[in-house]
């Protein structure tokens, strides 16, 4: 339980970080698109690296069922464990996208109208991910420390270049469909974000135990 509360509270924070962020930055740019992008990703780095230094002792900070799937495909997490872990992010990470929309005095429930697709996006969904999974793994096998900063410094610069300002998460994916706001996405868009996302899930399972070694 003490695990799948630090899995929850921190997709819970990951996405009151992503949805509160881009209202703000959507806020007060004047319309001007890059600087609420350049808040967005800034304050998605910022408690990427909080939750992942503080929650990671607890429950290894995964907060992504992409991360989980990985893990599982490398044995260190058992299949119940992983379906749980699942099934609280996505129900943190709604919750964390409600909190957003609460402290901005928004309406709670919403559907997104962004749309985001097309050939482009989906490729950087895969390469997205992929990356986010390089930096893992590799921190994890020569530096454990440097992860939570490996991470948040990876996404903070994928937010720019990919296309499609680097999900990579499915959980969050799900949750961004709950939000009409900058961070938000299509709902109708959202299946094949997640199928991009598993691809590189099963990419890295190959390539990357060839590239990185405990």
């Amino acid at each position: 339980m003490r695990k799948l509360f630090a899995e929850g509270l921190g997709t819970t924070f990951l996405l009151i970080g992503v949805i509160g962020s881009g209202i703000m930055g959507d806020t007060l740019s004047g319309g001007n698109v890059a600087i609420a992008l350049l808040a967005n990703a800034i304050a998605t780095g910022c408690i990427l690296y909080a939750i992942i230094t503080t929650l990671g002792p607890i429950s290894g900070a995964h907060f992504n069922p992409a991360v989980t799937l990985a893990f599982f495909l490398r044995r260190e997490i058992a299949a119940k464990e992983a379906v749980r872990y699942v099934i609280v992010q996505v129900i943190g990470a709604i919750l964390g996208v409600w909190a957003a929309h609460m402290m901005f005095d928004m309406s709670i429930l919403q559907v997104s109208s962004t749309d985001r697709t097309g050939i482009a996006q989906w490729f950087s969904e895969i390469i997205a991910t992929f990356g986010l999974l390089f930096v893992i793994f590799g921190g994890i096998s020569s530096n454990r420390e440097a992860v939570p900063t490996l991470v948040a410094l990876y996404i903070t610069g994928a937010y720019w270049f990919t296309s499609s300002t680097s999900f990579a998460n499915p959980a969050v994916t799900i949750a961004r469909g709950f939000s009409d706001t900058f961070a938000g996405i299509n709902p109708a868009h959202i299946p094949m974000f997640i199928v991009m996302q598993i691809v590189a899930v099963g990419i890295a399972a190959v390539v990357l135990p060839k590239l990185f070694r405990d």
